[in-house]
This record gives structure tokens, sequence and C-alpha cells, in this order.
């Protein structure tokens, strides 16, 4: 089956520094390259589209990954905005017109809960879908009703919720988090992202097995026809790691029929980032 990447961080620090990594000894120091992601994709990804990395300076982050995008080594970039901010935020999505920007991206569970209930959030982020952008959400599994919140007051643009919302997995508390998913799957311009999960189980505790229950209520959620994948790498590293993830993907998807796989692993990319992959 064919995959698109629709989540691969790359760390270049000279470039633009990531202060947050300081905290998470498997990241920190390292730079994490193109090569090397593509190495440790065995052949089994097709292409990439870069995802912000909360980067000391974001601006520099998206020129440097433009690069990249021109010299046809990325399908294009989801790249860092601040729609809390008005000051500049126009000017930023002009700049982002020129860098093969195709979506934006906010991390909110590291920022107070009510950032993104403002009427100016939520203006800029309507900003974003009026570029014919689509904007991912990241929140923390306990604050999907804010994402939900946040949806429903931009319905005429699309949405990527990563990381299948950020599930507590080593917790175990699976009722609010479904709740929120299943809510959350009631918009339909609302997709959502099969990435990221192994880093919330417990240390070790990150086989098919663990994360089946939480995969299978996203999958009847949602559907095949609203998901996309993404490594997370290299914040993969905090769990699985991407070969192991890439052979839960294979097991995960291979109960599929050739076309939802085509959904999930290309297609909705596509469509959602518009983006040309090259597959048919």
């Amino acid at each position: 089956m064919d995959l698109i990447d629709t989540h691969l961080h790359l760390i270049r620090r000279e470039v633009t520094g990531h202060g947050w990594t300081r905290e998470v000894p498997t990241l920190a120091g390292a730079d994490f390259s193109l090569d090397d992601a593509r190495r440790l994709y065995g052949g089994r990804v097709r292409g990439s589209i870069f995802m912000e990395v909360d980067a000391d300076d974001f601006q520099a982050e998206s020129r440097w990954i433009a690069g990249l995008i021109r010299s046809g080594d990325l399908l294009g970039q989801i790249a860092n905005c601040r729609p809390e901010q008005d000051a500049g935020f126009e000017a930023w999505l002009d700049v982002c017109a020129e860098l093969g920007v195709v979506g934006l991206r906010r991390i909110l569970h590291t920022v107070p809960d009510d950032v993104s209930t403002t009427e100016a959030f939520r203006a800029n982020v309507r900003r974003i879908g009026q570029r014919g952008l689509p904007f991912d959400m990241n929140f923390l599994g306990r604050t999907l009703p804010t994402a939900y919140d946040l949806a429903a007051s931009c319905p005429d643009m699309v949405f990527v919720l990563d990381h299948c919302g950020t599930p507590d997995i080593a917790g175990g508390d699976m009722d609010p988090w479904r709740a929120g998913i299943t809510r959350l799957a009631s918009l339909p311009h609302v997709n959502v992202k099969l990435s990221g999960i192994t880093a919330y189980t417990a240390p070790g505790d990150w086989d098919l097995s663990t994360l089946r229950p939480w995969i299978d209520h996203v999958v009847d959620a949602f559907g095949p026809a609203r998901m996309v994948w993404g490594s997370d790498w290299p914040v993969v590293n905090l769990g699985s790691g991407l070969p192991s993830w890439l052979d839960i993907t294979d097991r995960v998807l291979g109960e599929f029929s050739p076309d939802e796989q085509a959904m999930i692993g290309w297609r909705n990319a596509e469509r959602i980032y518009k983006v040309n992959t090259g597959l048919t």
C-alpha cells in the first residue's frame, strides 16, 4: 500500500532552534534530517509533508523548508502561525503563499486551554480557510470540547485533528476522549490524523493490542474517507519509533479494502492539502 506522510518533523538547530526539546532527552541536542527519515521509511512512504515543530523562530523554519519543497524533496509544508495575535497575521499568510505552505497549525496543548476560544483567534483561523488552506488542530484528549467549539465556529473550512485527539492511553480513561471524538466527527469538515499515538502509551506498551480500542473508535467515528496518516517522526521516538509505527500501520490498514487503504494512505492527503502525490 502507498503512504504519504502528512506529519514529518525535521529539526536543524542552527536554523531555528528548538528550546522545548531540552526537556525531552530523546530529542535533545540532535538534528533530524530528511535523509534520516527516508532511511527509516525503508521504502514504505512515497512522499512527505513537513509539519512545523514549534521552532523558536517558526518563520525561519518555514523559509528553510521552502527550499526543500522547491527542490522537490517535500510535497509541501504545514506552517506555524499565531492566530491569537492580530499583528502581522495577514502578512504572514501572504508570505506563506510563496513558501509551499499547504496548511497551518498552532499547537494548542502546550498553552492555556482558552487560547483558541476568543473571537480574535477564530476570526484569524477563518482567514486561513479563506485562503483555501486547512488548519491542523492539536488538542489534548481532555480539551476536545474546545476543539469542537473552534471547528464549529469555522464551518466553511477544513480541519485536521492531529494524533487521534491525543488520547491519554497510559491513563486509560477512555470515556471523555471517546465522547470528544464522536462529537468532533459529527462535524463533516473535520478530519483526523492517524499519527503520534504511541507516544501517549505507558513506556514500552505501544503494541497494537494496546492501541486497538483507540484506533477502532477513531475509524468508527470518522471512517476512512476522513482519515490521513502521519509518522510524527522524530517525536514518535518517544513511543514506538518510526519503523515499528510503520509495522503497526501496515497491520491496521491491511484490514481495509484497497480503496479505503488509498483514502487513508494518500488520497485524503491530496484532497485536504491539495498536493500532487503522483499516485493513482
